[in-house]
């Protein structure tokens, strides 16, 4: 199944997972859901995949890896610091 989610979408999407879940398994669950970020397209499954740990305690667990995986560009407006908003 093919969507799309903005970023502010991904922790609710996270939820629909069963944990614990190892990064393979919900790598491969959301495999197909492209997150839309500042500066372009993920397919959520490969920023799973980009993740450190081998296994989510929960979805709050894998929300905070997914952060520290994506780059910082994809957070907010591309060049655009909090202090220029």
């Amino acid at each position: 199944m093919k969507e799309s989610i903005t970023l502010g979408r991904v922790e609710s999407r996270l939820e629909d997972l069963s944990y614990p879940v190892s990064r393979r398994d919900a790598a491969t669950s959301l495999d197909g859901v492209t997150v839309l970020m500042a500066d372009g397209n993920a397919d959520l499954g490969e920023l799973v995949r980009n993740c450190l740990p081998a296994e989510f305690a929960d979805a709050k667990d894998l929300y905070y890896e997914l952060n520290n995986a994506m780059p910082i560009e994809a957070l907010g407006e591309p060049g655009q610091s909090d202090g220029d908003a």
